[in-house]
């Protein structure tokens, strides 16, 4: 089965506007792709100096589509609110009709999110923090809230993972998805595959595979390693002119 095909932005500089990542958002659905995801950061290193909030730019997105799937690659969960995060994404699915993925990582502190604004910095506490977080948002959504998601049994929840840390993988089998970062291949890709379907063995239910790429890179090579989603992404100082050049290119 082919993967689907998706684009994948920073909110930064050229793209810190909303309503121009909206609008990218709408010709990409136009074009025919599947997805439109955005980073979530706070500030980044430079020479990045503008930054977009990912929430309200995912809600210009679900505003301007209809069929897109939307999200942000990924939430750091340790820096969050869980109670305030899960209204935000049922009000974020309810609002895309049942298109939200949520993406979540442990996040680090490279570009300075973490420490100069007071965030847990102990990587095995924003560990311990991301897994509680998720089981938290699991009983929100499960009811503990209202109104609940549109999606069910739950809005999915895709997990981060720094490749060739096996902890996140392990953690990643548990949702519905795994994004591997620094992957060196489509064979570690595969090697991954491998591993979280052994993982997931008596489990039943779709799971993800999700990757990123250059753009007009193939992605035949991912796919057959078991890519269930090929995003292609630009980096951190996306150019308004290449985005709307592969969207235009078509997935």
């Amino acid at each position: 089965m082919a993967a689907r095909r998706g684009i994948f932005v920073a909110p930064f500089d050229e793209l810190s506007e909303p309503a121009l990542v909206a609008e990218l958002a709408a010709a990409a659905e136009a074009r025919g792709w599947d997805g439109f995801f955005v980073w979530d950061h706070i500030r980044y290193s430079a020479p990045t100096r503008a930054v977009a909030d990912p929430w309200v730019t995912l809600a210009a997105i679900a505003t301007a589509t209809q069929r897109v799937k939307i999200g942000p690659l990924v939430t750091p969960l340790a820096r969050r609110r869980v109670h305030k995060l899960a209204r935000e994404t049922v009000t974020l699915d309810r609002l895309s009709r049942g298109r939200l993925v949520f993406g979540a990582g442990l996040g680090s502190d490279r570009h300075g999110e973490l420490g100069p604004f007071g965030e847990v910095e102990d990587p095995r506490e924003r560990a311990r923090l991301l897994d509680d977080g998720l089981d938290q948002l699991a009983a929100y959504w499960g009811g503990e809230f209202e109104p609940s998601p549109v999606q069910r049994p739950r809005i999915p929840v895709w997990v981060a993972a720094r490749y060739p840390n096996r902890r996140p993988v392990r953690r990643a089998a548990r949702w519905d998805g795994l994004f591997p970062i620094d992957l060196t291949g489509p064979d570690a890709l595969a090697e991954l595959v491998g591993e979280v379907r052994e993982l997931r063995r008596d489990e039943s239910g779709p799971f993800d595979f999700v990757v990123d790429h250059d753009p007009g890179e193939d992605a035949a090579p991912w796919e057959q390693a078991g890519a269930t989603w090929c995003l292609t992404q630009f980096g951190q100082s996306p150019r308004e002119a290449d985005v709307r050049a592969a969207i235009d290119a078509g997935p």
